[in-house]
C-alpha cells in the first residue's frame, strides 16, 4: 500500500519561518492542498529536473549535427517539453500534434487528432516527445502517422513509462522514469484537467477519481 509523504522540496518550503512573497506563498499553499489528494509523491521537482537534464544530454549526443525536429504531443507534455528544450544545446525546430484520449475517469477512449503538424518533416530527424507511455495506443497511432510523412529517422522520448499497462508494441528510445501501475498527476499530467501545474509527480488517491467515475 502506498503511503503519503511530502517531498523534501515541498516540506522545506512549508517549514520555512521566513515571510514568503505572496506569489510564492500561494504556490506553497496550492502544493500543500494538492498533497492531500496524493497517495504518494513519486518524484520531487528537483529529481525531475535532474533527470530531464540527463535526458537532454543523451539526446544531444545522438542528434549533434543532424536536422532535428521535435514533435510534442499536447497537452500533458508542455512542462516536460519546456524544460527539455531549454537544456538541449543544439539547433532544432519545434511543432505540436494534438491527440485526445482521456476524458473523465482514468480509462482511455477513442483517439482523435485535435491538431496536425505544420512543419514538413520529410527527410528530417524527428524526436517525438510525450509525457507518458502507458498502453502505447496513442504513440502507436502517432508514429504510424509520422512514418507516412517519411522522416529520415523517428525516435520517441517520454518522461514516464508504465510498462505494466502496455498493450501496443511501442518502445521509447529515451525514458525519464519507469513507474508503477498507478494513476499519476503533476508536472503536466492531469486528471480532469486538474493538477497539471504541480511541480512534482504524485500518485492520485483512487477515491479522487472514483468519485468522478461514479458521478
Amino acid at each position: 500500500m502506498f503511503q503519503c509523504f511530502v517531498s523534501h522540496d515541498v516540506s522545506s518550503k512549508l517549514k520555512s519561518k521566513k515571510r514568503a512573497p505572496r506569489t510564492k506563498l500561494a504556490r506553497v499553499k496550492q502544493e500543500h492542498h494538492a498533497l492531500m489528494d496524493m497517495a504518494a509523491v513519486l518524484y520531487s521537482e528537483r529529481e525531475i529536473l535532474q533527470r530531464v537534464k540527463g535526458m537532454a544530454w543523451e539526446i544531444e549526443q545522438h542528434y549533434a549535427g543532424k536536422d532535428l525536429v521535435v514533435v510534442a504531443l499536447l497537452n500533458g507534455t508542455v512542462m516536460f517539453l519546456a524544460d527539455l528544450v531549454r537544456y538541449l544545446d543544439l539547433p532544432l525546430r519545434l511543432d505540436f500534434m494534438g491527440v485526445s484520449s482521456y476524458g473523465k475517469g482514468t480509462k482511455s477512449g477513442k483517439l482523435v487528432f485535435t491538431k496536425e503538424l505544420k512543419l514538413d518533416v520529410k527527410a528530417r530527424d524527428v524526436l517525438l516527445v510525450d509525457d507518458i507511455l502507458d498502453t502505447g495506443k496513442t504513440l502507436s497511432l502517432v508514429t504510424k502517422k509520422l512514418k507516412k510523412l517519411k522522416p529520415r529517422s523517428l525516435k520517441i522520448c517520454v518522461l514516464l513509462s508504465k510498462s505494466a499497462r502496455r498493450e501496443e508494441n511501442v518502445v521509447a528510445d529515451y525514458v525519464g522514469f519507469e513507474i508503477p501501475d498507478a494513476f499519476v498527476v503533476g508536472y503536466g499530467l492531469d486528471f480532469a484537467e486538474r493538477y497539471r501545474n504541480l511541480p512534482f509527480i504524485g500518485i492520485l488517491k483512487p477515491k479522487i477519481y472514483d468519485e468522478v467515475v461514479k458521478s
